[in-house]
């Protein structure tokens, strides 16, 4: 330690192709002086994997420097932490350019930005969005709090450690496993509010140990930002707790996973929301309707966007209440797109109430890629005019042959191999990247596949959940 003691650090970062947040940290002091030049990146960085290493071949090599743009906008900090000795997590989000300052086209934030002005462009329309996660939390909460050292606490991740979750968790939805949690649910709802990203509730889930913090909705890019905040913000608060939060999409392969749920809706260039018709199915109208249609006509190839990793699929299973059906559904919690119910106690009116929800997400997805490649599939079912989809009304599991034929039943690919065959075979979602880009990306997925090859879940679900 200096003689003035520790430095206060702001974080510059970014979020890669496997969704991890990586970036370089610089006195807080001195990040005004950064905001018109950034910090110094690495093309190459784009193709490390979740699992550690850097994929190979990659198409950058060691060649090439980029940097790190800071958007300030995007500035969080959850203030330190006393008692544990934590310093403050500050953090600023980043467009990754080249060193003239010019867009650098693997840049997932600007990959999302594109697809807000082509929507603004084309259609007149902007999107309101909000990620929802679902995450669990490693170690023995009810021993968690004061008099218990952090590494006492801290969890490791075994086949034990998952059995004695199991075994020990509160009721799903308790008011007993929120409080066994304490002061993890308190604490990460106040850091969430000093961060900025407006969180709306906490609550326990049906799984051993499993949370659901949704935040508020925000505009274009910032509900992307909000996504990369919440996870880092959660991750430090129950650090700080003594425990880990992981996010992974399937901790425990006997029960629910975590899902990343992308809620949005489609405003008008005055703020109207578009998605209403109460003469129509669902309330949803026919733009809406064309909307939902292009993301199920895409959903194959989506998944390696917004479910890409070896345990994504393993979670979107029919019966896992997740994404077990292609197809719409109104208050359906097995269809990959949902419309929520629309509340007449709310004082908030119909119209501003309905959205889309998009169920085939999770955490090992880059949150720009998700939402802009959800984007990209709407806009292709408002020019080609798509048809109404169906609307599921039923559990899925009771249709017969040919209406779950109908409905897309099991009909996500079942394999992150599957669904990087599927986004090969599907030219207008591959299209969607640059050259570049594209091969970056499946470059760093197929390393995911190589490196992963002969795992069982088990082994599978322990690693992604030291991962993410």
């Amino acid at each position: 330690m200096s003689a003035g003691g520790p430095s206060e650090l702001v974080a510059l970062v970014c979020c890669d192709l496997g969704a991890i947040v990586r970036g370089r940290a610089l006195p807080a002091s001195e990040l005004a002086a950064h905001l018109s030049a950034g910090v110094g990146w690495v093309p190459a960085n784009h193709s490390l994997t979740p699992l550690g290493p850097l994929a190979e071949p990659n198409p950058f090599g060691s060649i090439g420097d980029l940097r790190l743009l800071p958007d300030p906008c995007s500035r969080a900090r959850v203030q330190s932490d006393l008692a544990t000795g934590a310093g403050a997590l500050d953090i600023v989000l980043c467009d990754i350019v080249h060193t003239d300052g010019s867009p650098w086209e693997c840049c997932p934030r600007r990959w999302l930005l594109d697809a807000v002005h082509e929507l603004q462009r084309e259609h007149g329309l902007r999107v309101v969005a909000s990620f929802e996660h679902e995450l669990q939390l490693l170690g023995d909460v009810a021993t968690t709090g004061a008099g218990v050292s952090a590494d006492a606490q801290r969890a490791t991740v075994s086949a034990e450690s998952v059995a004695t979750a199991r075994a020990h968790a509160p009721l799903p939805f308790s008011l007993a496993a929120l409080r066994a949690a304490e002061p993890f649910p308190a604490e990460v709802f106040g850091a969430l509010v000093q961060a900025g990203v407006e969180p709306e509730r906490v609550f326990a889930e049906y799984a051993p140990h499993q949370f659901e913090i949704p935040v508020r909705a925000a505009e274009g890019v910032a509900a992307a930002d909000r996504s990369v905040v919440t996870g880092q913000v959660v991750r430090e608060i129950a650090r700080r707790c003594g425990l880990r939060a992981t996010f992974t999409p399937l901790y425990d392969p006997e029960q629910a996973g975590n899902g990343a749920h992308i809620h949005l809706a489609l405003i008008d260039s005055r703020g109207d929301p578009v998605l209403y018709d109460a003469e129509r199915p669902g309330s949803l109208s026919q733009l809406g309707e064309r909307f939902a249609a292009g993301i199920l006509l895409h959903a194959p190839a989506l998944t390696a966007l917004t479910a890409p990793s070896p345990v994504s699929a393993a979670r979107l299973a029919p019966r896992h209440w997740s994404a077990g059906a292609v197809c719409l559904g109104q208050r359906n919690r097995e269809t990959l797109l949902r419309l929520p119910p629309l509340v007449s106690l709310s004082d908030v009116s119909p119209e501003r109430q309905l959205h889309l929800e998009y169920r085939a997400a999770d955490a090992t997805a880059n949150p720009y890629l998700a939402l802009g490649a959800i984007l990209r599939a709407g806009m292709d079912g408002l020019r080609a005019g798509l048809p109404a989809p169906p609307i599921l009304d039923r559990d899925p599991a009771e249709l017969d042959p040919v209406e779950a034929e109908r409905y897309g039943v099991g009909a996500l690919p079942a394999s992150q191999e599957q669904a990087l065959r599927a986004l090969a075979e599907d030219p207008i979602v591959r299209g969607w990247m640059t050259s570049l880009m594209y091969e970056a990306y499946v470059g760093v997925r197929h390393a995911e596949l190589q490196g992963t090859a002969g795992w069982d879940i088990d082994r599978l679900t322990r690693r992604y959940a030291e991962i993410y």
